[in-house]
């Protein structure tokens, strides 16, 4: 892979290595799908995608009406609370457990947060 010579095409570069080296790994199925979760700079986005059938089990997003109201961002306040109403939604959907897909961040923060308040409302990882 070539070196972009701006800073940020550099540290996009370096995201999407980090990504593609995560996914090798990760595969969700029917009964173990994978957790998605997408941090933006205003928004959380979350999904269980069941790889095999390449389907979407249960998917939310601070983009929605419901938690427009709160105000949530993306730090690790608004993750724990995203994760909480994201954990009940997948439990209503008949997810049990997951497997976490961090993208490329890594698992400190906003992401631990989000993924110990998921947890805690029963999705086991």
């Amino acid at each position: 892979m070539s070196k972009p010579s701006n800073k940020v095409a550099r540290k996009q570069s370096l995201a999407a290595r980090r990504r593609v080296r995560l996914r090798r790994r990760i595969r969700g199925t029917a009964e173990r799908p994978r957790l998605a979760v997408k941090f933006t700079h205003l928004h959380i986005h979350a999904q269980a995608v069941d790889d095999d059938q390449g389907r979407t089990v249960a998917a939310a997003s601070t983009t929605e009406k419901e938690f427009r109201a709160a105000k949530l961002r993306p730090n690790a306040k608004g993750a724990a609370a995203f994760g909480q109403a994201f954990g009940a939604r997948a439990k209503k959907a008949g997810v049990a457990a997951v497997v976490l897909d961090r993208g490329s961040r890594s698992y400190h923060g906003a992401v631990k947060a989000f993924a110990d308040a998921v947890r805690a409302a029963g999705i086991n990882f």
